[in-house]
């Protein structure tokens, strides 16, 4: 991202609507109520209750035996790869996905194995893509042992997979010899604006994961589920890397909380999208690619203005967004974001293109 993230500067006024990304949501006063009853016990010994009950209920959620509940995200992936893949074996994933442009390399410098990036419009790549960057299986060539696919995807716009998608590259994979890896950090936002299940779109993949400290609201934790044998070799990885923890019910209790109040009003956080994006697009200079889900991605290359330039004068004016690239900005809709402050967001950015459009 090319625009620092909204810390405290006491030169700049309080962020008042912060759009800068849906890891911002603050827990709400129930959920903190609800991590301060937690029961709780040893996660790394396997008698914290809270932890047990999350990690049922997630492998129940996406149709699969086990899972293993994690600090971040990130460390579901690299887990993940750990457990799939090998040094020297290669990883195929699309060019914008996480593992391949936020995990400062960790692939390449954890697993030693590689990652071919594929193409396709909103960070999704076709079966022909796909078995197009197959090589034969000779000694010369990196072993290719993973799929994995990004639901949905940041860098395409919060772009959602289809389920034929996802089922024809899983198929296709697998008949190739390769295991298949679903990066669901925004997974049930996915769920949510395609009306499909979690468990329908994870059902050809290996592995899968879900982020709650985004869009769902807790203030840490992301649980990574699979076969039984997955978790367990997964687990490993997971002491290896520091990843195992004490009495970590506190965090699953936000994180159960959040199944229970925040999957449902993710539809919230799209609708509120869709009318930043129909505001951003009537302010002369900047395109606004229609959000799919809670992510808003514009282009104010018209403007005469750099994407960090116009990120730096709405934060002057008390709203955070972030940048991806030197034109195309990025705002994230969430539970910490009303109508009222879109709406200022709005007006704050149209401010910001008429100041460079008269200069």
């Amino acid at each position: 991202m090319g625009y620092a993230p909204p810390y405290p500067d006491p030169s700049l006024p309080p962020v008042r609507v912060n759009l800068y990304s849906d890891t911002q949501t603050k827990p709400t006063r129930a959920m903190l109520e609800a991590m301060l009853v937690a029961e709780v016990g040893d996660e790394q010994a396997g008698t914290d209750p809270t932890v047990r009950m999350l990690c049922e209920r997630m492998a129940a959620l996406v149709g699969k035996e086990s899972a293993v509940f994690l600090p971040s995200g990130t460390m579901c992936n690299e887990i993940a790869i750990l457990t799939h893949c090998r040094p020297g074996d290669e990883i195929l994933a699309h060019r914008t996905a996480h593992i391949a442009t936020s995990e400062g390399g960790a692939p390449w410098a954890l697993t030693g194995a590689s990652v071919l990036p594929l193409d396709g419009a909103g960070g999704k790549f076709d079966v022909a893509t796909l078995t197009a960057s197959f090589r034969p299986r000779t000694r010369y060539a990196p072993p290719q042992t993973l799929v994995s696919v990004e639901q949905t995807s940041n860098l395409g716009g919060g772009a959602v997979w289809s389920l034929a998608l996802l089922n024809a590259v899983a198929e296709t994979a697998h008949t190739a010899g390769l295991a298949t890896h679903m990066d669901g950090a925004r997974l049930m936002n996915a769920a949510v604006a395609s009306g499909v299940s979690a468990k329908d779109m994870a059902a050809g993949y290996d592995s899968v994961w879900l982020d709650f400290t985004k869009g769902l609201g807790a203030p840490l934790g992301a649980v990574l589920a699979g076969t039984a044998a997955f978790i367990d070799a997964a687990w490993r990885w997971k002491q290896r890397l520091g990843g195992s923890m004490r009495q970590a019910g506190i965090s699953a209790a936000a994180c159960l909380y959040a199944l229970d109040h925040h999957v449902e009003r993710l539809a919230e956080d799209h609708e509120n999208a869709r009318v930043l994006a129909r505001g951003l697009a009537q302010i002369p200079g900047i395109t606004v690619e229609q959000p799919e889900t809670n992510l808003v991605f514009f282009d104010t290359s018209g403007t005469g203005m750099t994407a960090d330039l116009i990120a730096g004068h709405a934060r002057r004016r008390g709203v955070a967004i972030s940048t991806m690239g030197k034109f195309r900005g990025r705002a994230c809709l969430h539970l910490d974001v009303d109508r009222p402050g879109v709406e200022e967001a709005i007006g704050v950015l149209r401010e910001a293109a008429r100041a460079s459009l008269a200069a």
